[in-house]
């Protein structure tokens, strides 16, 4: 059974006062390894300095990965998060995923995701930034979906700084974080599969082709384009045959 599938039931948390959410998210984080505690297999494959993701878009981050230790706003299409989640679950990091319970677990596993890498918490309760803040101390990655809130800077600094003492990053969706070291945004340009001429809107989709955009206080803004593909079972990330372009128009 995975360390991590205790965590994955957190759901009754909206009944609990503040200090009954800590002690409990404490008890259960305390069942994960530590960062360095892990197998022998893990601590190889894990990066040290960043986490792995797609490779069409390691080319849009100045450390072709997400730094440890950072705050990551994502927006968009979900295979963007998606993607983010299975990079980083193959590779044996372990994940966090709060407040959004309808993730599609079935696509992130055929991009590769291991789930049983993975706690999950649908329902954090009133304050879902401080499970997250919680969440950083044993995990590689959390996924905070803010439902539309807007985190006040005080807070999100706090925040921060949490993440970055422990080396765990945070990628926030749905809502406002301001101050985030990276903005990563994915749109939808097309989809291949749905037939043409008197069939079109028929059949399977097979491919998503997706517009990706990077931005940060380190990096100029860049756009990568390329195809989410479905390859004998699996879900495969592939460039297009122009893969980096100057971001020139908005997305």
């Amino acid at each position: 059974m995975s360390e991590l599938s205790g965590l994955s039931g957190l759901s009754g948390l909206s009944g609990l006062t503040r200090q009954q959410r800590l002690e409990y998210l404490r008890r259960r984080i305390a069942a994960v390894p530590a960062k360095g505690e892990s197998s022998v297999v893990d601590a190889a494959v894990r990066p040290r300095r960043v986490l792995p993701v797609p490779g069409p878009l390691a080319a849009l981050l100045p450390q072709g990965g997400l730094a440890r230790g950072s705050v990551v706003s994502v927006s968009g299409a979900s295979s963007l998060l998606l993607g983010l989640l299975a990079s980083v679950t193959a590779a044996g990091g372990h994940v966090a995923v709060i407040g959004r319970p309808q993730l599609g677990l079935l696509a992130a596993t055929e991009m590769g995701a291991q789930l049983r890498r993975m706690a999950f918490v649908p329902d954090p309760g009133p304050d879902p930034v401080e499970v997250a803040a919680v969440l950083l101390d044993g995990m590689d990655l959390v996924v905070l979906g803010l439902g539309g809130m807007s985190v006040p800077p005080s807070r999100a600094r706090a925040v921060v700084a949490r993440a970055r003492s422990k080396q765990s990053t945070l990628v926030v969706t749905d809502g406002h974080w301001g101050g985030a070291e990276v903005r990563l945004d994915a749109q939808v340009r097309g989809y291949d599969g749905v037939g043409r001429g008197a069939d079109v809107g028929r059949g399977r989709v097979c491919s998503v082709r997706l517009a990706v955009r990077a931005q940060g206080r380190a990096f100029r803004p860049r756009t990568t384009c390329l195809d989410v593909r479905s390859m004998q079972g699996r879900v495969e990330w592939v460039p297009e045959a122009v893969a980096l372009t100057p971001d020139v128009v908005a997305l």
